[in-house]
């Protein structure tokens, strides 16, 4: 026997809530912003940098050096997920700090790193 729990039951009324029974497409700019931000999720450096931005506000500099990456790299990928709205930034004098925009998507991730991480 499963147990739903409370999280399970806004998940499945969320996908249903707008239903009359009918299967409803999504809209053209949903389907894009759930590709892309799955495209964003599949690639190896942007989940390293939204799992250490996950953590705490951190500057480009610091993302570079804890992940051993290229600023150029670093900065690049970043501006990506700024792109879709995952992450955000705050300039203090010429260093900008990032830090996640989108809880949905950090809970995704988090959820999926635990998901890999037990069998």
């Amino acid at each position: 026997m499963t147990h739903s729990t409370h999280e399970d039951s806004i998940h499945e009324h969320s996908f249903h809530s707008h239903s009359t029974g009918a299967y409803q497409p999504l809209d053209e700019e949903t389907l894009f912003m759930v590709t892309q931000t799955f495209k964003a999720l599949a690639d190896p450096t942007r989940v390293r940098i939204l799992h250490l931005i996950a953590e705490r506000e951190i500057s480009v500099n610091e993302i570079a050096d804890t992940l051993s990456l290229s600023q150029s790299t670093v900065s690049h990928q970043l501006r990506f997920l700024k792109n879709l709205r995952l992450v955000n930034f705050r300039r203090a004098g010429t260093t900008l700090y990032y830090s996640p925009e989108d809880q949905h998507v950090m809970t995704i991730l988090r959820q999926t790193i635990h998901h890999a991480q037990h069998d």
